[in-house]
C-alpha cells in the first residue's frame, strides 16, 4: 500500500497551467551560510557573559532573523527519538493517514501539498502532521512512544520559546510579563514535516514554499539531510545542518512587536530528489485573544489580535493563494 500522497497527479494538473515558474523564480546555486551559533550556557555564566549573549541573539534577529542555539536543554535522546517517531507515522499507508481521527486528532490535523495551489511555486512536495500541544493528550498509544515523546520535546520547547521571547523583548527595553501571560503552553503548536524523494527539479516544485512563519519565534529541529534556505539582502542561503542545535526564527508577530527590528525572515525547503528529509518545528503563538502592539517610536503597525491576524491570512490565501503577512497592518 502506497504511503505517499498523490503528489505527481497534483503537479501534472498544475504544469498545464505552466511548464516553469517564471523567469525571475528560477532557482540558481545558492551560496552556503552558518547560522550565528548562541551558547545557552553562556546565560549562566555572570552578568557580562549573559549580556554578551543577549547582545549576540539581538543582533542575530536583527541581522538574520534566524539564529541556531546548542545547550538548549533539549536532550539529543528526545531528538533522535522523534525523528524516528515521525518515521513510523508518515510510512503507515495513505489511506489511514487520511482517515477521520488519525491519531486521535481532529480531521485536518494531517496535511499535503498545498489545496489552494493555483500555480507551482504555491505548491510544496511535503506532508505534515499539525498538532496543537492541547491536542497531545488526547493522542492515543498508536503502539508507540509517539505521544510522550511529543510531549517531551514540547513541554521543553515551550520553556525555551519563553526564555528566548523574554530575552529578545528586554533587549528591546521591554520589560513585561506578556509572554507568560498571552502564550500558555496549549496555545503553541507543533508541525511534523516529511519531505519525500521528488522526481521534478528543484527550479519546479519546492519542498516547503517560500514563506514567513505566523507566530513569535519558531524552534525547528531537522535531519542531515539539508535544503533549508533563507532570503537575506534579496539572495537565498542554504542553511549548512548541525546536528547539535536547534534553529530559531523570527515570526511575523516579533516582527510587529519589535516595530520591524526584529525581521521575519522568508524561507523555504527545496525538494530532495533520492532521499527522504524529515524535520520537526515548534510554534510559539499567543491565545487568539491576545492583542499585538509595537514597541518602539514611531509605530509602524496597527494594535490588531492574533485571531484578526490569521482570519487576514486565511483570505488572503484564498484570494490570491499567496499569504500577504503584516504589510497588511502597517499604518
Amino acid at each position: 500500500m502506497s504511503i505517499d500522497p498523490p503528489f505527481q497527479e497534483a503537479c501534472n494538473a498544475l504544469f498545464k497551467g505552466s511548464l516553469v515558474r517564471a523567469k525571475d523564480e528560477k532557482l540558481v546555486r545558492v551560496e552556503e551560510c552558518e547560522l550565528p551559533l548562541i551558547d545557552m550556557n553562556c546565560l549562566t555564566l555572570g552578568h557580562k557573559d549573559r549580556e554578551k549573549c543577549m547582545k549576540q541573539m539581538a543582533q542575530a534577529a536583527s541581522e538574520w532573523g534566524f539564529f541556531q542555539v546548542v545547550n538548549h536543554g533539549i536532550s539529543q535522546g528526545v531528538l533522535q527519538s522523534l525523528i524516528c517517531e515521525q518515521i513510523k507515522v508518515f510510512h503507515e499507508p495513505l489511506s489511514k493517514k487520511t482517515k477521520e481521527n488519525f491519531l486521535n486528532l481532529p480531521s485536518n490535523s494531517y496535511r499535503w501539498g498545498n489545496p489552494d495551489a493555483t500555480c507551482l511555486r504555491q505548491f510544496s512536495w511535503s506532508e505534515a502532521l499539525h498538532i496543537s500541544l492541547a491536542d497531545i493528550s488526547r493522542m492515543d498509544g498508536y503502539k508507540t512512544t509517539l505521544r510522550s515523546t511529543i510531549e517531551a520535546f514540547a513541554g521543553t520547547a515551550a520553556t525555551l520559546s519563553q526564555n528566548l521571547a523574554e530575552i529578545l523583548a528586554q533587549n528591546l527595553g521591554v520589560k513585561s510579563n506578556y509572554f507568560r501571560q498571552y502564550c500558555a503552553p496549549y496555545t503553541s503548536y507543533l508541525r511534523m514535516n516529511r519531505y519525500p524523494p521528488c522526481p521534478f527539479s528543484s527550479d519546479q516544485v519546492y519542498g516547503l514554499m517560500p514563506h514567513t512563519d505566523s507566530d513569535f519565534l519558531t524552534i525547528l529541529y531537522q535531519d542531515q539531510i539539508g535544503g533549508l534556505q533563507l532570503k537575506k539582502h534579496g539572495r537565498w542561503l542554504a542553511v549548512i545542518p548541525n546536528p547539535q542545535s536547534l534553529i530559531i526564527n523570527i515570526g511575523d508577530l516579533f516582527q510587529v512587536f519589535s516595530n520591524n527590528v526584529y525581521k521575519s525572515m522568508e524561507h523555504r525547503v527545496l525538494a530532495p530528489q533520492r532521499v527522504e528529509r524529515f524535520s520537526v518545528a515548534f510554534f510559539y503563538c499567543p491565545s487568539y485573544d491576545a492583542v499585538i502592539q509595537s514597541y518602539g517610536k514611531p509605530t509602524m503597525y496597527r494594535k490588531f489580535s492574533f485571531r484578526e491576524y490569521k482570519q487576514q491570512i486565511q483570505k488572503d490565501v484564498q484570494a490570491t493563494g499567496d499569504k500577504v503577512g503584516v504589510s497588511r497592518f502597517l499604518l
